[in-house]
């Protein structure tokens, strides 16, 4: 008797799961649906993922009409896009940015891959920088870069594996930030981690949404 109580109360306990799975499956989906976003994230995948388990050398250079008005700018991009990448794979080799600076420095060159094979790189990641700029008129600062990034395979014998002419960056996207708000040295930096960043979203995943919080942070 015990036993033909156990088993109709299973039988009760399974029919009652069924019918609640069928009257919530729509609702159920919806669920699921919202719970791998939250796991998954809003994720872009990288153009470029070909950097792992390389060892990489980041170089950018500028253009003529800027070597001798943005200062330090290019190797304070290419340090810190190689931190970046350094944070977001531990798969990547990045070849320390002093001593690609000091190469870059004492030597005359012309093409990425001559650094390559100078620092025994697998890959060189390699920036042009055609375009900086921090103020909008003289009360206000609103960075903008134009970047052209190509990434030289050195075991392809210096083939170009990967080109991209980003379109113009503009930060903040929508408004200025008062000159008076912060130092100017301390909004170029920020405006280079940005611009690094942009940079290094060909090469790692990137939430697709976090440009919208560019201009509060900003202000910050």
């Amino acid at each position: 008797m015990d036993r033909t109580l156990r088993n109709f109360g299973a039988w009760l306990l399974a029919a009652a799961i069924g019918g609640m799975l069928v009257a919530c499956q729509s609702g159920c989906v919806n669920a699921l649906a919202g719970a791998l976003y939250v796991i998954k994230g809003n994720d872009v995948a990288p153009e470029f993922p070909g950097l792992k388990n390389k060892r990489v050398a980041v170089v950018c250079r500028p253009v003529v009409e800027l070597q001798y008005t943005t200062g330090n700018v290019h190797a304070e991009i290419a340090r810190q896009l190689g931190i970046l990448l350094r944070q977001h794979s531990s798969k990547v080799e990045i070849i320390d940015a002093q001593k690609v600076s000091e190469w870059t420095d004492e030597h005359e060159w012309t093409e990425f891959n001559e650094i390559g094979e100078a620092l025994d790189a697998d890959m060189v990641v390699g920036i042009d920088l055609e375009h900086f700029s921090i103020y909008q008129g003289q009360t206000l600062y609103q960075g903008k870069a134009q970047v052209a990034v190509q990434v030289v395979d050195m075991k392809d014998h210096g083939k170009i594996a990967f080109e991209s002419h980003m379109p113009q960056l503009v930060y903040p996207p929508n408004t200025g930030v008062p000159t008076s708000e912060k130092p100017e040295e301390e909004f170029r930096r920020q405006f280079i981690k940005v611009l690094a960043d942009h940079v290094g979203r060909y090469f790692y995943p990137h939430d697709a949404t976090q440009d919208f919080a560019r201009d509060s942070d900003s202000l910050r």
